[in-house]
C-alpha cells in the first residue's frame, strides 16, 4: 500500500515537471522569436535606414519581450535587446591594455603614392600573385570587441594603441551589435574572439540627432564622428542608449581556437554571417589599377552612403600574406587607408588683420564669411606672410576657396 503511494506521488511530481518543462521551453521559444524579431527590424532601422515596420509596431515587439522576461526573470536570454537600455552609469573608464595593439594605418594621397605602396608590396612577397581587399573609411571610432564563448564581455576603444578606455556598458546598447554569437553552419564560435571595427553614427541617424536636439534647444553636433565618439564616453549608458549608434567591422584580431578563414573578404562575410555589419562596399581586385578604378568611383559615389567615410582601405586579401608582410613600427605593410581629397567650399573674404606673434613675427589672416568644410566651420585662415597675400592677391571682398 505504501509503495503504490509513493508510486502515486513520483508519478504526480514527474508529471507537474514535464508540464513546467514544457512551459518553459513554450515561453524560451517565444522569447527567442521576438528577439530574432526585434534583431532584423533593428538592423533594418539603425544600420539600412529602410525601416520594415512602424515606430508603434517595434515598441510592442520590445514590450511583448520585456513582459514575457519581468514574468519569467530565471528564462530571460543574454543576448535580450532589453539590455541595451543602459544601466548604471560609472564613475569613471577603465583603462585596458590591448592584448594585441591597435596599430594605425598609414595613408596614401595620390595614384604615385598607391603604386609605390603596391611596389613595395610585390617586392616583398617577391612575385607572388596578390589580390587587394577593398573597404570604406569609416569615419568613426575605433573599438575592440571581446567574446567569450560567443558572448560579449568587454568593448575597448583604441586609446594609444597600447591602452584604451572599457567602454562595454555602452557598447551594449549598439543597436546592431550582436551580443550572442551563432554560427549559422551550426558550428560552435571560437572559445574566444576579438573583433575590431569603428563605431559611427550613420548619417539619417545623425540628421535626426541633430534634429531631436534642435526641437528642445541643445547644441547640436558638428559631424557624426564627434557625436559618435561623445556617445560612446558617456559615463551613463543610459544616456548612449538613445544616440543611434552602430558598429561596423572590418578585422578579428584574434580567435581561439583560430578561424577557418584564409582571406581578409573570407573573414569579413564570416563576420557578417555571425550578426556583424560589415562595410555597405567590399570589392576584390588583381591590379592596382583595378583599386584606382573602384577608389574613382567610390568617390564620386560617396554622398549616396549611408555613412560618412574619408577615403578607402587597401588590404592584401591574403591572411598568409599579410602574415609575410609583417608590420612596421606602428602600422601594417599590407594595408594603407587611400584618402579622399579634403572638400573644398567657397566662401569671401571680409577683413584681413595682422596677429603679432610671441617672436614679435607678423602674420597677415584672412577672416572669412564662416563656411562649413570637412565637418568643421572655418571662418580664420594664415596668409602666411606678405608675399603670400601678393602672389595670390587676396583682397577684401574676393572670392576664394577654402
Amino acid at each position: 500500500m505504501t509503495g503504490d503511494l509513493f508510486s502515486d506521488v513520483n508519478d504526480i511530481a514527474h508529471h507537474e515537471e514535464s508540464h513546467i518543462n514544457s512551459d518553459h521551453k513554450n515561453v524560451v521559444e517565444k522569447m527567442r522569436q521576438l528577439i530574432e524579431l526585434i534583431r532584423e527590424h533593428s538592423h533594418a532601422y539603425y544600420v539600412m535606414d529602410a525601416p520594415t515596420i512602424d515606430d508603434g509596431e517595434y515598441d510592442q515587439l520590445f514590450f511583448s519581450l520585456k513582459k514575457l522576461e519581468e514574468e519569467n526573470p530565471s528564462l530571460v536570454q543574454s543576448d535580450s535587446p532589453t539590455a541595451r537600455v543602459g544601466g548604471r552609469a560609472l564613475g569613471q573608464f577603465n583603462s585596458i591594455v590591448h592584448q594585441v595593439p591597435m596599430l594605425s594605418l598609414g595613408n596614401v594621397f595620390n595614384l604615385f603614392e598607391l603604386e609605390t605602396f603596391d611596389q613595395r608590396v610585390r617586392d616583398r612577397l617577391a612575385g607572388q600573385k596578390n589580390q587587394y581587399e577593398l573597404e570604406l573609411k569609416l569615419d568613426g571610432l575605433a573599438v575592440s570587441l571581446h567574446y567569450h564563448d560567443g558572448k560579449l564581455v568587454q568593448a575597448v576603444t583604441r586609446g594609444d594603441g597600447e591602452t584604451g578606455e572599457d567602454v562595454t556598458h555602452n557598447a551594449l546598447t549598439i543597436r546592431n551589435l550582436p551580443l550572442l554569437l551563432v554560427d549559422p553552419s551550426g558550428k560552435p564560435t571560437p572559445r574566444i574572439l576579438e573583433v575590431r571595427g569603428e563605431v559611427l553614427i550613420p548619417k539619417s541617424g545623425f540628421t535626426k540627432l541633430n534634429r531631436e536636439a534642435e526641437a528642445k534647444g541643445l547644441k547640436t553636433y558638428v559631424n557624426p564622428r564627434n557625436a559618435a565618439a561623445g556617445s560612446l564616453r558617456q559615463l551613463d549608458p543610459a544616456i548612449a542608449a538613445t544616440r543611434p549608434l552602430a558598429f561596423y567591422a572590418y578585422s578579428i584580431a584574434q580567435s581561439e581556437p583560430m578561424h577557418d578563414n584564409v582571406t581578409q573578404s573570407e573573414s569579413l562575410y564570416w563576420l557578417n554571417s555571425l550578426g556583424f555589419t560589415i562595410s555597405e562596399r567590399l570589392e576584390i581586385v588583381d591590379s592596382i589599377e583595378a583599386v584606382q578604378a573602384v577608389y574613382d568611383q567610390i568617390n564620386a559615389e560617396r554622398e549616396n552612403l549611408l555613412v560618412e567615410i574619408d577615403g578607402m582601405v587597401v588590404k592584401v586579401d591574403s591572411l598568409r600574406q599579410q602574415q609575410q608582410l609583417g608590420f612596421l613600427s606602428r602600422e601594417p605593410r599590407w594595408a594603407t587607408a587611400y584618402k579622399f581629397p579634403a572638400k573644398a567650399a567657397l566662401t569671401t573674404v571680409e577683413q584681413i588683420d595682422w596677429q603679432v606673434g610671441r617672436t614679435g613675427t607678423l602674420t597677415p589672416v584672412a577672416r572669412l564669411n564662416p563656411v562649413f568644410v570637412g565637418g568643421v566651420t572655418i571662418s580664420n585662415v594664415t596668409l602666411h606672410n606678405i608675399g603670400e597675400i601678393q602672389r595670390l592677391d587676396v583682397r577684401v571682398g574676393d572670392t576664394v576657396s577654402v
